[in-house]
């Protein structure tokens, strides 16, 4: 979206409508997905693969599998990742959603691993695909600090020993195959089933099971407003659909 079609009647239209159906006292549930990062420069997997990290189709790391063949090769490329990401800053998108909560009760349900909207300021952020910097024992789940990413890409680093058993840490992420951690995905089927709004940000709507939670909401006849500069990737469930970047409509739509 341009600044001129920003000002056009029927996207200002749209505007209304959206500040209209989110205007509800009751609290305010956030859903954000890639999109959200993306404008704040979060490298995807495709874009974080270069130099060594040519040679490797970046989602066979991403699996149980690929860990136990070679979790040092594994272990390098999540903290080469957690590198790059916090070299990145919240956008105003995150900011806005942080600020929303001066004037009401705002949680956020995210479908990305890193900390862009914890480092804007929300308070209550569910990570349903978990956190790139939440390390935990691959054995026996004990949460893991193992300190900051080195600055330069590895092709193998041996990850921390837990201090209870014999395990490793591992990368806070669900990897394909795994379930999804189920404290964050209860809450966030909480949030949603009793918020007063829904704000949908960034989010392609395909990535099952978070792509049912806007389904929740409309359900229960909770309104749900899109942010996506493309196509909606939901249906029946939006109440207002803002072809916009988040960072430049959110400001202006959670303004109290």
């Amino acid at each position: 979206m341009t600044s001129g079609e920003a000002e056009t009647p029927g996207f200002r239209e749209q505007m209304s409508k959206a500040r209209q159906a989110l205007s509800g006292h009751g609290p305010l549930v956030v859903l954000s997905g890639a999109g959200m990062s993306a404008e704040s420069g979060v490298p995807t997997f495709r874009d974080a693969q270069t130099g060594l990290w040519e040679r490797y189709d970046p989602t066979d790391l991403a699996t149980p599998e690929a860990w136990r063949r070679d979790r040092d090769m594994v272990w390098a490329w999540y903290r080469w990742r957690e590198h790059l990401i916090s070299g990145a800053r919240p956008n105003p998108g995150h900011l806005a959603v942080a600020r929303a909560q001066d004037h009401r009760d705002v949680v956020v349900v995210t479908q990305n691993v890193d900390d862009l909207h914890e480092r804007a300021g929300s308070t209550l952020v569910h990570h349903v695909h978990g956190s790139l910097f939440a390390h935990r024992c691959d054995t026996c789940g004990t949460p893991m600090d193992a300190g900051p990413p080195p600055p330069e890409p590895a092709d193998s680093l041996t990850p921390p020993t837990c201090t209870r058993c014999d395990g490793r840490a591992r990368p806070g992420v669900v990897w394909f195959g795994e379930m999804l951690p189920s404290a964050p995905w209860e809450a966030a089927v909480s949030a949603v089933s009793s918020a007063a709004a829904v704000l949908v940000v960034g989010t392609s709507g395909l990535v099952q099971p978070a792509a049912s939670l806007p389904g929740v909401a409309a359900d229960a006849g909770i309104p749900v407003v899109e942010v996506n500069p493309g196509a909606s990737g939901l249906g029946r469930e939006v109440s207002v659909h803002l072809r916009a970047p988040a960072g430049q409509v959110l400001p202006g739509l959670l303004a109290p």
